[in-house]
């Protein structure tokens, strides 16, 4: 009797285990895997020897992958923050255009300087909607920790902010932004976007890779 209560105790101990374990498990691996799947089509982008001198041919179909994963609004409002508020909706779809552009050129070419690395993948963190996906960038002088930050939508996760060494990149444009629009106005900081993407295109127009 004892040995059957005990047999019985087990198999709802199991049972129970699977039921927590398996939906958990199916849906966390899927947030990494998805990180993991962009970053292996852009290693490969990158490493595509038909592509070597052709950077305007690379710069497109990185941009391609990277816009399929990032979700530009969600980064422009956190970074434009409170003045997010006074913006309209014609200058808040021109400015998420421009900004948009800016990430794409401006990581873009950080991801043209990868040579090699081995990229790990140590840990995952699943709150609601949100996500942090923490990977490792090996190199041999050193190694980088990168956290991505997501959010779902629609079933979709997208990255709306990645931390480099424990700095936000949305964090450090908030900060920029801020004190442009302070001592300026939101207009002139516009402007300063404008310029920086023009420097950004005009610079992948060149044969030769840039050097960071």
């Amino acid at each position: 009797m004892i040995r059957e209560r005990l047999r019985l105790s087990f198999l709802v101990v199991v049972f129970m285990v699977i039921l927590a374990w398996d939906p958990v498990f199916a849906v966390a691996s899927q947030v990494t895997e998805d990180v993991k799947d962009t970053i292996d089509k852009v290693i490969k982008i990158v490493g595509r020897e038909d592509l070597k001198d052709n950077r305007e041919a690379r710069r497109k179909a990185l941009r391609e992958v990277i816009d399929q994963r990032f979700n530009y609004h969600q980064m422009v409002r956190r970074a434009l923050a409170k003045n997010w508020r006074d913006r309209s909706d014609q200058e808040r779809r021109e400015f998420t255009g421009l900004f948009k552009k800016l990430l794409e050129n401006s990581y873009a070419s950080k991801l043209e300087s990868y040579s090699d690395e081995t990229i790990n993948y140590t840990d995952e963190v699943i709150k609601g909607k949100y996500a942090l996906v923490k990977t490792e960038v090996v190199r041999k002088a050193n190694t980088i920790a990168v956290d991505y930050k997501l959010i779902n939508g629609d079933g979709v996760w997208k990255i709306y902010d990645f931390v480099i060494e424990g700095v936000s990149m949305v964090r450090n444009y908030r900060s920029q932004f801020s004190k442009i629009i302070r001592k300026d106005s939101y207009e002139a900081l516009v402007r300063r976007l404008t310029d920086k993407v023009n420097d950004l295109e005009s610079d992948a127009q060149k044969t030769t890779p840039e050097k960071l």
